[in-house]
């Protein structure tokens, strides 16, 4: 696992809380949350249910991202991004993140990960690459719709995020494939 802080250059935004039931903040995913769409045995590709309160007044949409800094590839991996999220939804439900986006609320979308699939793709670290972290991030918006397409890359969502972020909620996650 990498020092790699995915948040050190971004603009300094407000804390408010993120909880699960699926997983607790610096433990690792249970096995319905890794791959098996990349061949990890017993992978399910099931996103966590989320759940968030105290986001900063002004508040006027959510989108959720879902980051691996650790991924061998130079640049990470994003794992699920969702956009568009009204700011009177403060809960996701586990499995929201399937091929249809079944539970996710209206007018929210996601947006193609980085195995180019607009849905949740689990954890799948390399055999014996060590622990890796998982970024789940609810961010705080000052717009009702962050504006970018629908197949924007997750790149893209934060970039046209940077400047309208009111405060970000991190649960972080971790997996481990052993050699």
């Amino acid at each position: 696992m990498s020092s790699n802080d995915p948040f050190a250059r971004l603009p300094e935004a407000a804390s408010f809380t993120v909880t699960s039931t699926t997983v607790t903040d610096g433990a690792a995913w249970s096995p319905e949350q890794f791959s098996g769409l990349f061949g990890v045995p017993g992978g399910k590709d099931v996103s966590p249910q989320l759940s968030w309160s105290g986001a900063p007044e002004g508040t006027k949409s959510y989108a959720v991202t879902l980051y691996d800094p650790d991924a061998p590839t130079g640049s990470g991996f994003w794992h699920w991004a969702v956009a568009d999220i009204p700011a009177t939804v403060t809960e996701l439900p586990e499995g929201a993140g399937d091929d249809t986006g079944s539970g996710l609320p209206e007018g929210a979308f996601q947006l193609p990960n980085d195995a180019r699939a607009a849905r949740f793709i689990g954890a799948a670290p390399p055999a014996g690459h060590g622990p890796h972290r998982y970024f789940t991030v609810v961010h705080a918006l000052d717009v009702a719709s962050i504006g970018v397409a629908a197949d924007a890359t997750p790149a893209v969502l934060g970039f046209t995020m940077a400047g309208h972020v009111l405060g970000r909620a991190v649960l972080t996650a971790t997996a481990e494939t052993p050699a």
